[in-house]
């Protein structure tokens, strides 16, 4: 047994690996960290929310699917021409993207894109069970994660930094490169996984047509499900646990953003979580042997409750601070829009590019370089122009002396929260591909190999739910107060569920492990 665990990977558990280390630049660039924060600039000031609801949507989608899929694919031959289906319509989707400058393109295009990522994981997560076997499942789950992590999501991710710093953020080609980056990554970091993974635990078909006995299959597995005490309990826990995780990934820059925080900053620091979380994965698969999964998987849920409520406390303490500053903001920028000389063509856009360079100006404490900020009124006459400039600057220079303070405060808000940001960000790296690779190899430890597929939809529909309900939370919170901070109170929430049932179901969850081994 010990040098089963200690041997080198086959071919097959390598191709399967090297598929983490393929699609995570997705759930880098698009999900988490750049993607996001470029459609909230395009969005506005509701994009973290429509985020949310757009991530919402394509989970609901995904869900609602799952399970009818993976009893589809438990038939022979059928696993891997759904993987190569849906992964297809991910990577072709998500090069799309660059194509792409209105808002609600972007969004329909991403919720596309992340329905095949999301389906090509069903089944990449169920061909565990047919490249290793249960003694390896641990340490082959955790190796997954963590070349995802150290590969697949930093490598193509610093090149991705690389040129926004070399172009500037938003340099539109700095930012298509993020995208189709991503695309080629997959697709090309995809090909040994299709040439030496095979689906080698199937059920044969029945007399019935494919699409009832399907049904019959999914109908079956549910029951089972449910007779199972144990089995239930554990993916019961799942569903509100990984909701947290899930959420936390999908909308961190979003949240940032939306309370002001620098998106270089913020990426620079999910850089942080991708470094941290490669050594952190392969140790978490380790730490198994030595404690129990359970134990592991409650100490992973404990840290991320410490991590949403230092989420909370940091946008709770910087939103009076912006929401100050952003309401005296918005009355100069009324003033502005009034002035004379703005009903020109073309003069509100010119005000609002002038404003909005005056407030980054101020943000940044550069308060003494708004004297030479440049105002162009293209088709108007010298003087006009002139005229215009000079009320601009007088009214923008009297807000500087007026809102000094303000100021002051917001920028000391945002100083604070960034440092809480890169803290939560190497604090999420130390658990993330843990918790996530232990409970798919802890999964698929617990259920019948030649329906492995069908088990693993229902437990991605769970986990798919889950996923729906935390970031509807987060946005309806935050739309109906105002707060977006308020919408992290719900993910504490979700976390501290799936933290009790693993606690109290510990006789269960034991007898179901016991029941599986086989003893």
């Amino acid at each position: 047994m010990a040098k089963d665990k200690t041997s080198r990977f086959t071919l097959k558990e390598k191709s399967w690996i090297l598929y983490d280390w393929a699609n995570s630049v997705y759930a880098t660039n698009i999900m988490a960290a750049i993607f996001p924060t470029i459609f909230v600039s395009v969005a506005g000031s509701s994009g973290d929310h429509w985020w949310s609801i757009g991530t919402s949507i394509t989970t609901l989608i995904i869900a609602v699917l799952s399970p009818i899929l993976g009893a589809l694919a438990d038939f022979k031959g059928m696993k891997k021409k759904l993987f190569t289906l849906f992964m297809l319509l991910g990577v072709v989707c998500t090069a799309s993207l660059a194509l792409m400058s209105d808002w609600r393109m972007m969004l329909v295009g991403y919720i596309v894109s992340h329905i095949g990522f999301s389906g090509a994981n069903l089944f990449y997560d169920s061909f565990l069970t047919d490249v290793t076997t249960n003694e390896r499942m641990d340490r082959v789950s955790s190796w997954g994660y963590a070349m995802g992590y150290i590969g697949g999501s930093t490598i193509p991710f610093v090149m991705s930094i690389g040129m926004l710093l070399w172009l500037g953020y938003s340099n539109p080609v700095a930012q298509k490169f993020s995208i189709l980056i991503t695309s080629l990554w997959w697709l090309g970091f995809t090909i040994p996984f299709l040439k030496n993974v095979q689906q080698t635990h199937y059920i044969e078909r029945g007399q019935g047509g494919a699409v009832s006995q399907t049904f019959k299959n999914v109908w079956l597995t549910a029951k089972e499900i449910g007779r199972n005490r144990g089995l239930l309990l554990f993916i019961i826990a799942y569903f509100f646990y990984i909701d947290g995780v899930g959420t936390v990934i999908s909308i961190s820059t979003a949240y940032g953003a939306a309370l002001g925080l620098g998106a270089m900053g913020m990426i620079l620091a999910l850089l942080v979580t991708q470094i941290v979380a490669m050594p952190c994965s392969i140790l978490f698969g380790k730490l198994t042997q030595r404690f129990s999964t359970r134990r592991m998987l409650l100490a992973a849920i404990a840290v991320y409750m410490v991590i949403c409520a230092v989420g909370f406390y940091m946008g709770f303490s910087l939103e009076p601070s912006q929401d100050a500053f952003d309401g005296a903001f918005a009355g100069i920028t009324a003033e502005a829009r009034a002035l004379p000389g703005s009903e020109l063509p073309g003069a509100q856009e010119a005000i609002d590019r002038y404003l909005d360079k005056a407030r980054a100006l101020m943000l940044e404490g550069r308060q003494a370089e708004l004297g030479g900020l440049a105002f162009a009124l293209e088709g108007a006459e010298e003087g006009q122009s002139a005229a215009l400039q000079q009320a601009l600057q007088q009214l923008v220079s009297g807000f500087a002396a007026s809102g000094a303070q303000l100021a002051e405060d917001y920028r000391a808000s945002i100083a604070r929260s960034t440092v809480l940001f890169w803290a939560m960000a190497t604090l999420v790296g130390t658990v993330q591909g843990g918790i996530q690779a232990v409970s798919r190899s802890y999964f698929g430890k617990l259920v019948p190999k030649n329906r492995s597929n069908e088990y693993f939809g229902f437990f991605d529909i769970f986990g798919k739910f889950a996923t729906f309900v935390g970031p509807l939370l987060y946005a309806q919170i935050g739309m109906s107060t105002g707060r977006s901070s308020l919408g992290t109170l719900a993910l504490i929430a979700l976390f501290l569920i799936g933290f009790v049932i693993l606690l109290t179901s510990r006789k269960h969850l034991e007898a179901t492990e016991r029941e599986a081994a086989g003893t």
